[in-house]
């Protein structure tokens, strides 16, 4: 008895810390992404400019690593869709998600990374609000003054931040739109209509939509600029380490969202933006000010209160979903038991 009730302890706590390593992964993962991207384009470190470029190499690696896994290894079966549904659903995703990209690089080159992490703060903000307009959320009053309360934060962040560049400023907030318009969308395109991407299906087939849409811009912004550049040589080992961590990081998403769930990787987020200020602090020698960590505080209390009021609201969902079903097993157990006696009823007066 008491080896099974161990066995029970060693299973669940083998649970807890696969968890863990989980979080941790995506921690390390993300957090070094966002610090290499910044290391390639900022003009006082690598001093690699080119933000269009960088995401369509890491839309191209993505591509082939997706494709790969898909059509070669076969690790997971390719989404049965359409032209018509590609066209309709994942193209207009794509093109977002290709924007939102290229802008949240680009604003690497302009502003501090602790500040862009408190401006993405405001990713809650933008995703409730567009899902108002979208009628995809309802809206709610003390919601809407609890989205007011985290824009105040950020705002009082942005007030503090020593190094402001308004055009940096709006590169991220830019940034921010495109992808909480593209999330709203995925429900409205995708999961309305029962399809469900993973990390490695969804590069499979937005990947090369955002190389597409990307080149466009590459051709006529960067590409001349390249061109006339010619002492820059190609560094396949900063390059591809960058693009295989992007890559990892999708897998990494995968892996937490599906071993544990979407609110531990938003709170895994929080944990994550804080140890990015402490970093841009501490090794990059980025200006934090106190009215900074001020504001990002309060954006901060207004996002936690939000991720609750979303987990307290999927509670009282899944335990009214539960009440139904067992009225629905009750009602035909009753149905049941009324038919068995009608039947016993019939055969004695037979």
């Amino acid at each position: 008895m008491a080896k099974d009730g161990g066995s029970i302890s060693d299973g669940l706590l083998r649970k807890i810390l696969l968890s863990y390593a989980y979080v941790g992964l995506w921690i390390f993962l993300s957090f070094t992404v966002i610090v290499y991207n910044k290391y390639i384009l900022d003009p006082k470190m690598y001093n690699w400019p080119f933000p269009i470029s960088l995401t369509l190499i890491h839309m191209a690696f993505c591509s082939s690593i997706a494709f790969f896994l898909i059509r070669i290894l076969k690790v997971v079966e390719p989404v049965s869709m359409s032209r018509q549904l590609y066209i309709s659903s994942v193209v207009p995703i794509g093109a977002l998600y290709s924007l939102s990209l290229w802008l949240s690089n680009s604003a690497y080159i302009y502003l501090s990374v602790s500040f862009i992490q408190m401006l993405k703060a405001l990713m809650p903000v933008a995703v409730y609000t567009i899902g108002v307009v979208f009628k995809k959320e309802a809206f709610k009053s003390d919601t809407m003054c609890n989205m007011l309360s985290i824009s105040l934060g950020v705002a009082v962040a942005a007030y503090g931040e020593a190094r402001f560049d308004s055009w940096g400023v709006c590169l991220q907030l830019g940034a921010v739109a495109f992808e909480a318009t593209r999330l709203v969308l995925i429900q409205i395109l995708l999961t309305s209509k029962g399809i469900s991407l993973n990390p490695i299906t969804s590069l499979y087939y937005v990947a090369p939509c955002c190389l597409v849409f990307l080149l466009v811009p590459w051709i006529f912004v960067e590409l001349p600029i390249l061109k006339n550049n010619s002492s820059f040589q190609f560094d396949f080992v900063i390059f591809g380490t960058n693009s295989f961590c992007a890559f990892a990081l999708n897998l990494a998403v995968f892996l937490l969202v599906g071993k544990t769930s979407a609110l531990t990787m938003n709170v895994a987020g929080v944990v994550k933006d804080w140890l990015l200020i402490a970093f841009s602090w501490s090794v990059i020698k980025d200006t934090v000010t106190p009215i900074n960590l001020f504001g990002y505080g309060l954006a901060f209390l207004g996002v936690g209160y939000y991720n609750h009021s979303k987990l307290q609201a999927l509670k009282s969902k899944e335990a009214q979903k539960k009440t139904t079903q067992t009225d629905e097993e009750a009602g035909r157990l009753l149905e049941d038991r009324e038919g068995e006696a009608a039947g016993k009823k019939s055969d004695s007066e037979a």
